[in-house]
């Protein structure tokens, strides 16, 4: 637990760069206070939601942990805490690959947590399946 909560700060300057500079990258959200469910929608237009698959992605384990330990519910999670999504790249279909593939030449774990889907007002985020804690 220690290790977990004393690992410094993920600097993503370097792999964004990479990754806007194969002209694919439609926006970036950095996942922090306020989580995904606050940070994402930040990058999008009115009219534009964000579906994302909860188990598009493996939780880190101190994040399970604290849900348990203190009783969070999983939408008080996802708005509190990045649940090891530090940064989201929005693309397009066509360049996703590219983006991604840029990404993890960087250094990073990167990988499709969702999509772009019509909405019906201001941004929001939509989840979709059950988070593996």
């Amino acid at each position: 637990l220690g290790e977990a909560l004393l690992t410094p700060t993920r600097l993503y300057v370097k792999s964004a760069l990479a990754a806007i500079h194969t002209g694919g990258v439609k926006g970036l959200a950095h996942i922090t206070g306020g989580g995904i469910t606050e940070n994402l929608p930040r990058c999008l237009p009115d009219g534009l939601d964000a579906e994302v698959e909860l188990s598009a992605w493996a939780v880190p384990k101190v994040f399970g942990w604290l849900a348990r330990s203190a009783g969070i519910e999983d939408a008080e999670m996802l708005r509190t805490f990045n649940c090891g999504i530090g940064l989201v790249a929005v693309t397009d279909v066509k360049t996703s690959g590219h983006v991604i593939d840029a990404f993890q030449e960087s250094g990073e774990k990167a990988q499709r947590i969702g999509r772009l889907v019509r909405g019906d007002g201001e941004a929001k985020v939509v989840y979709r399946g059950q988070i593996k804690w």
